[in-house]
Formats: structure tokens, sequence, C-alpha cells
């Protein structure tokens, strides 16, 4: 059964009361797009790996995923789009102040491309933009990066869906992210189904959310 943004935010916001911490669901949201990498790569030792991160809950999830890799032995390099201090979410900084703990990751926080160059530099490319928090036309320093992502000869995986790709219709905006994988979490947005061409190969993987947390809600 697909649902809706609205109906995935409200079952997050019922698990967060019922005490499992939305911390808890973007841990386990990013440990298992991390582990769908490491499926499909194997050994991910050798892989570089450039994870563009948002300032919201999508960009947390990109987050736990660069930890994740670096603990398989990745080299990883996070991109936020923005500064640190506008962060909007809790775990998402909760998570980004982790990572400054990190000497295995590289951190970058300066929107210039211009410090990536050489696209064919990194194996694997994460977008954790924009995910279901998409709203209105793609604006700068996304709709670039997005461009940037696309040019790249890299393995995208997109976190939840696609930058750019609405999730409730699958209407794509200009620019949006062509993946070649996207692991969704809890269950299928509704307006996947009709954006396959650009999702890639869909997972959806269940991130610990109490199936009483849907009560009410479908």
């Amino acid at each position: 059964m697909c649902i809706t943004v609205k109906q995935m935010m409200q079952i997050e916001e019922n698990g967060h009361q019922m005490g499992f911490l939305r911390k808890f669901m973007m841990e386990n949201a990013g440990a298992a797009a991390a582990k769908r990498l490491v499926e499909k790569f194997g050994d991910v030792k050798s892989k570089r790996v450039l994870v563009f991160a948002g300032l919201g809950n999508n960009g947390g999830d990109g987050l736990v995923i660069a930890r994740h890799l670096a603990g398989y032995g990745s080299s990883v390099i996070v991109f936020l789009l923005g500064e640190p201090n506008y962060i909007r979410t809790e775990e998402c900084s909760w998570n980004w102040n982790l990572l400054e703990k990190m000497e295995s990751i590289k951190l970058l926080t300066d929107v210039n491309l211009e410090h990536l160059k050489n696209l064919d530099k990194f194996d694997i490319i994460v977008d954790g933009i924009l995910g279901t928090g998409i709203s209105g036309e793609i604006r700068e320093p996304q709709a670039s990066t997005i461009t940037y992502i696309n040019k790249s000869n890299a393995f995208k995986l997109a976190v939840d869906v696609p930058s750019g790709v609405d999730p409730d219709t699958g209407n794509k905006n200009s620019p949006h992210v062509t993946a070649d994988m996207t692991v969704t979490f809890h269950r299928m947005k509704v307006g996947m189904p009709k954006a396959k061409d650009v999702c890639g190969e869909i997972f959806v993987e269940k991130i610990g959310i109490p199936p009483e947390a849907e009560i009410g809600v479908l």
C-alpha cells in the first residue's frame, strides 16, 4: 500500500509520540540505505562517495549514510547545501555534529560546486537534498547541484525519493535527479510508481516504526 507524504508525516509523529524517536527513524533509514549500497557493490572499501545533504531530514538521512559508509571503509565527502547553523531539524543537526568529530569524513559547506570539478572522481553519489520535502520550483543551490549529479558518471542513490520529484504525484520538476537506485522508507510514496524512470531500482525499507503508529492514518 502506497502512502502520501502527509500520511507518512503523521505516522512518524505517532511513532515519535509512542517513544520511537525521529532520531531512531533517521538512523535506521540511513543504515538501511547504506546496506543497500554495500549489497550492490560488495566491498565498498575502495569506493569514493559524495553525499549531498540538504538542511532538513532528507539531508540527515544522507549524513547517517555517510557515517555508515565511512565505517565500511569508503572514502566519503559530505557536501552540505548551506551553512550548518541553518540546519532545520534537531535530528539533522545532531548527525552533523557527530560528523564534525570524525576525521574519516571530509565536510564541505561551501555551496560553490567548483570544489568538485572532476566529475569522474566519485564512484557513488548520494542524493539527500530534498526528498519528500519538495515544494515549488527548484531554487539554488539545489538546482545546480541536481544538474551536477545528473552529469556525473557515478552510481546515484536517491534517499526516499529523487530530489525534484513530487512524491505525491510523480511529477518531475526541472531539474530533477535521475537515480540508479532509490531507497524509500516505511512504505512506497504514492507518486513513485509514476516516476520509475527516474527512481531506478526501488527498495522499500522498514525503519522500525511500530505498526500501531499507522492506526487512524491508513
